[in-house]
């Protein structure tokens, strides 16, 4: 990894209000399918690698560039790295890939993916992200395991 930081300088952006759960979603004897906002809530807070800000305040990840199809049991997430050729895409994308795989049922495919024309390296990404045994042996990987239960840990 870089030990220098790519975008020195990066725009914050304001984070959206936390949603206010209804009586419905607390009960667990209502069925209460995954939305949008509901996923974008599991990956709004993971941290950047380089900078002490989530990629929701980076716009890295945002609500609209989610699709959920519960009835397919499918995720799919676009995320739109800061900077076009962003080193850190590849790790960026695992940890949503990694909150995402421990925090929803076994049910889901979750496909994470860069935002079509935002970076660089697009393709040659989105085919390591989508390789299942390219991703189990980065988790393999006991430093790139590390960081990336850093990125998606709570800040503290």
């Amino acid at each position: 990894m870089p030990t220098e930081i790519e975008n020195i300088n990066p725009n914050v952006y304001e984070r959206i209000k936390d949603r206010a759960l209804t009586a419905n979603e607390e009960d667990e004897n209502v069925p209460d399918p995954f939305d949008k906002r509901e996923i974008f809530d599991l990956i709004r807070n993971i941290n950047d690698p380089e900078h002490p800000l989530t990629l929701e305040e980076l716009h890295v990840v945002q609500e609209d560039l989610i699709q959920i199809n519960n009835g397919q049991n499918s995720v799919h997430i676009s995320f739109t790295p800061t900077i076009p050729h962003c080193s850190m895409a590849t790790l960026i994308g695992l940890s949503i890939r990694v909150k995402l795989l421990r925090s929803l049922p076994p049910r889901f495919k979750v496909t994470v993916e860069i935002t079509p024309g935002t970076h660089a390296s697009e393709q040659a990404v989105n085919k390591q992200l989508a390789d299942k045994e390219r991703v189990a042996a980065a988790l393999e990987n006991n430093h790139l395991a590390e960081v990336i239960n850093q990125c998606i840990s709570a800040k503290g």
